[in-house]
């Protein structure tokens, strides 16, 4: 490990993947990446390469997903309310984490966001940027990093609007990656695909 961040990863896993597979019958959080390991598992390990201290938030009855992300080094935390959006899922995290010094945020779903760009949110926010978010191309992605003070808005958070409010009304801490990976999730099958 090049660097390791003094904040608490959350790594978001408690979603529906309602695209992915309508009947809900496969979690695009276990599908396999090409080289065999599953989605989760691999948006995990690179976000624990940086961040020694991953809680990573399920739905409730996702025993199979908690066993893959417990097994690639995370504290499983699980969330009854998520149902209610990852609004909600993120503050049963931040309470879980109250003690953090901060915070940084990533999903489950984004198995290829580049190890440097990892370390380079740690880092900032470990120097005491309050928000700090990558942008490619002009848009910004994942994952993000939350100072403590932010503490009471991310644990009131509920719904499925996220953070979004806090990037609208609080400076943020901007780095500009070459890393097409903050913005490529795993929606449906087909983005399998092109993660290589």
């Amino acid at each position: 490990m090049a660097y390791a961040s003094s904040a608490t990863g959350v790594l978001r896993a408690a979603g529906y993947g309602s695209r992915f597979d309508p009947a809900g019958v496969r979690n695009k959080l276990l599908a396999r990446l090409p080289d065999g390991r599953p989605v989760a598992h691999e948006a995990a390990h690179r976000l624990l390469m940086i961040v020694p201290h991953v809680l990573a938030v399920v739905r409730s009855g996702s025993d199979t997903l908690a066993r893959v992300l417990n097994d690639a080094g995370c504290e499983v935390v699980f969330s009854s309310d998520a149902e209610r959006g990852m609004g909600a899922s993120l503050a049963a995290a931040v309470e879980a984490s109250r003690d953090a010094e901060g915070w940084i945020v990533a999903l489950a779903d984004m198995p290829r966001i580049a190890i440097p760009t990892i370390e380079a949110v740690a880092r900032k926010l470990d120097e005491g940027a309050t928000l700090v978010a990558p942008f490619y191309n002009g848009e910004r992605g994942h994952p993000a990093g939350f100072g403590a003070e932010h503490f009471d808005a991310l644990v009131a958070l509920d719904g499925d609007t996220g953070a979004r409010d806090l990037f609208r009304r609080f400076e943020v801490t901007r780095l500009d990656v070459d890393d097409p990976g903050i913005l490529r999730d795993v929606d449906t099958p087909d983005d399998l695909l092109g993660l290589t």
